[in-house]
């Protein structure tokens, strides 16, 4: 999920793919939105749509908020009744019409609705913990839950997700407050007793058919139930639940803090030499006509790279790895505790082992081994890469008379490594950017995912939505005219507007009571630079690699055709989740579709060949520095959940010393706004390096051989990989789909590595 970014990574550090599952901590996810025939129901008709729900009719909802001069008010609500694929569709429109100072209707909805939901969901957990044990059924049980969990996931998001994306702090907040009741609930039904011996009973009857996936959905409730400690002591279960509760409440807290944090630096323009007039022109200026800087992404990282001023970017980057450090370093060091206490009670020997046992890595040990053997290789590139960047900061030390004190700082590194870009591979940055303007990356995306998957994308007119920059796109199958999913791309920042790229999946795509598949809908979030008068949107080449990232899970979601909700997407192995977006990041570094996706701002004409030609060259550039710095990311996760306790700070201070050589900053805490720790990722950090070494894999071994824009490839893909889900284990796709068993050979020479012989994953 996504990542609190090193200010230098790839894409993969700086995006994150929001996932919810029952093993997940943080659940933002699946909501559903349409347009069609419309008929407006009044507030008495929405109540029976709402409790109809709970029979599996009513299961999508979504809420969008209009905002009007940069204020969120609302005073009347209606509902628009939508036909999409024979489904059931409900929209709920808060409207903007009530003055500043009275309470939105928005955060009266979220408030009740989380309280209905609830009920309507509880409800079908007392109907079947109340059944016989020996009258239990596949209808009564099995579907009655598959149900239930259909018309939760495809409810709760309406109340989780607007805390995210909405402009209105009230609305932001009820969400947050909704998030922490439903996450209480999660861990209430999670530990039903009375209905994990029904499940029980049931397995013991089932038809023993390993292929099923209806058997995988019963095998999984149980395992699930087992991880709950439900087959041990009630004292045992009671603590488990109520340390969950606290563990889901720290979490959505510690993001919180982060989304709400708008700290700004002001400097004068000497201050900020080396920037371009164009990243000035975008800054807000105080009274006495210095500058504003905010810590949000498209101000943090071109001044981190491109700032002569070795001070200006200690100051950015010791605010930036500063952000929440008191409150949050609190909440992290809480949920370290929390956690491992958890897993005690379990019988595991640390939380790493308690979340990697349904992993593809299935242990901490396994982990292990893979990122030292990584590390061993990567170390030798790492000291020769040091070597040269301190050699350049010498050497620009003594030409502009700063004082050279023999070390690579934290607030050295971003810079000395885009000068290492200049220098070796000859790449103007500042000129690449102009070829790059976010329209045309878009409409050469939207070209590549189109051909590749079968696909047709077409904007929805006049959709409601919950900000002015949102955009709304309805995705077709382009053989059989199916609309199979819609998305929403919100691409620009705001005050209080979730801070990285990630991909929020709203609404699965699986079958509903009547057999027939939900639309599954998704949302991309990033905060690429914001147009303004006389400049477009630009996006650095890195900003592009992340944009086709995130696109990559919008796709996982709606291409999903999964039976149950539980598999829908991109509930998968969290070491797999990150695979397919992995592999699409590909295309990036290829020139045809560098290519498509690109023209000058101004008139349109292509990036010239030994540009594009050095461009590609530089993707090994600072490899060594790079992934050590994931290397250091996946080991400090790794220790703060193998031991009861930690000074985080010092744990990451001493991994970044010892295996990157670069001394964290005196009085920071880069973990306490790494919101993959509190994200889902807790433990497992480590499978961005994992999933890449099955992406590359897929890429090198199918679509490089076969060609890049080949559809045959592209739809087998879309059929072996993104439609299945979850609903196949993540090693049969790869094997599948590969004809073979997977190799690290193509991972290690993405890298810039060698390898003297294959090596098969363990």
């Amino acid at each position: 999920m996504p990542p609190l970014p090193p200010t230098y990574l790839s894409s993969s550090d700086v995006c994150c793919q929001r996932v919810m599952g029952t093993e997940r901590a943080y659940p933002p996810q699946r909501m559903r939105s349409g347009y069609g025939n419309k008929r407006f129901y009044t507030c008495e008709e929405t109540i029976a749509i709402d409790r109809s729900a709970a029979t599996g009719t009513a299961g999508i909802v979504v809420v969008t908020v209009r905002l009007e001069e940069a204020a969120f008010s609302a005073k009347r609500m209606r509902i628009r009744h939508v036909c999409v694929s024979c489904s059931v569709q409900i929209a709920l429109q808060v409207l903007c019409t009530s003055p500043e100072n009275e309470d939105p209707t928005g955060v009266y909805e979220i408030r009740t609705m989380a309280d209905s939901l609830i009920a309507r969901v509880k409800k079908v957990y007392d109907d079947v913990g109340a059944l016989q044990i020996e009258s239990v059924s596949v209808e009564n049980t099995l579907e009655a839950l598959a149900n239930a969990k259909l018309d939760y996931a495809s409810s709760r998001h309406v109340l989780d997700f607007p805390q995210y994306v909405f402009p209105n702090k009230e609305v932001r907040s009820a969400s947050t407050e909704a998030d922490k009741k439903l996450s209480e609930f999660d861990v209430e039904i999670s530990m039903r007793e009375d209905v994990f011996k029904r499940i029980i009973a049931l397995q013991k009857r089932f038809p023993d058919n390993p292929a099923s996936e209806e058997k995988r959905f019963l095998d999984r409730l149980v395992t699930l139930g087992q991880r709950k400690g439900l087959h041990l002591s009630k004292e045992i279960q009671q603590e488990v639940k109520r340390t969950s509760k606290l563990i889901s409440e720290l979490s959505i807290e510690f993001n919180r803090n982060l989304n709400e944090d708008n700290t700004f630096l002001v400097f004068s323009e000497h201050e900020l030499g080396g920037l371009a007039d164009s990243y000035l022109n975008g800054l807000e200026k105080t009274a006495e006509g210095k500058y504003k800087v905010t810590l949000e992404y498209p101000n943090y990282y071109p001044l981190m790279k491109r700032c002569h001023n070795p001070e200006t970017r200690r100051k950015m980057e010791t605010a930036f790895h500063s952000r929440c450090k008191e409150v949050n370093t609190a909440i992290l060091e809480q949920l370290i505790q929390h956690r491992a206490k958890v897993a005690n009670l379990l019988g595991y020997s640390s939380h790493a082992n308690y979340v990697l046992e349904i992993n593809m890595a299935k242990h901490a040990s396994n982990v292990s081994d893979f990122i030292d053997a990584f590390y061993e290789r990567l170390k030798p590139i790492g000291i020769k890469e040091r070597k040269y960047i301190l050699a350049l900061k010498k050497r620009e030390c003594l030409m502009k008379g700063f004082q050279f004190d023999g070390q690579i700082n934290a607030w050295d590194l971003p810079y000395y490594m885009n000068q290492v870009e200049q220098c070796k591979f000859a790449v103007n940055k500042d000129k690449l950017i102009e070829y790059f303007p976010l329209e045309v990356v878009t409409e050469g995306l939207f070209g590549i995912y189109q051909e590749l998957l079968g696909l047709a994308f077409e904007e929805v007119e006049c959709a409601h939505v919950w900000h002015e920059d949102v955009k709304l796109y309805s995705a077709r199958d382009t053989v059989t005219g199916e609309e199979i999913g819609q998305f929403y791309l919100d691409l620009h920042p705001r005050e209080g507007k979730y801070g990285h790229a990630a991909c929020f999946g709203l609404l699965p795509g699986c079958k509903g009571p009547d057999g027939k598949r939900r639309l599954p809908v998704a949302v991309m979030v990033a905060n690429f630079t914001r147009p303004r008068k006389g400049w477009p949107s630009l996006l650095q080449h890195h900003e592009v690699e992340t944009y086709f990232h995130e696109f990559g899970h919008v796709m996982h979601e709606l291409c999903s055709k999964t039976t149950f909700s539980e598999f829908s997407g991109t509930l998968v192995e969290t070491d797999f989740v990150e695979v397919p977006s992995q592999m699409l990041e590909n295309w990036v570094w290829e020139k045809e579709p560098l290519r498509r996706m690109s023209g000058h701002y101004k008139d349109g004409t292509p990036v010239p060949d030994d540009l594009l030609d050095k461009l590609i060259a530089s993707r090994v550039a600072n490899t060594g520095l790079m992934n050590l710095r994931q290397v250091v990311l996946s080991k400090v996760d790794q220790y703060l959940h193998s031991c009861p306790s930690a000074d985080t700070a010092e744990v990451f201070a001493q991994h970044c010393q010892d295996i990157l050589g670069v001394p964290a900053t005196p009085g920071t805490n880069m973990t306490a706004s790494f919101s993959h720790l509190a994200g889902g990722y807790d433990g497992q950090y480590y499978s961005y390096l994992w999933s890449e070494v099955y992406s590359m894999d897929i890429f090198f071994s199918r679509f490089k051989k076969e060609g890049i824009m080949n559809p045959k490839v592209g739809k087998e893909y879309r059929r072996v990989i993104l439609e299945a889900g979850g609903s196949v284990d993540g090693m049969d796709m790869l094997k599948r789909f590969l004809g073979r068993e997977p190799h690290q050979d193509a991972f290690f020479q993405c890298k810039g590595l060698t390898t003297a012989q294959e090596t098969k994953m363990a």
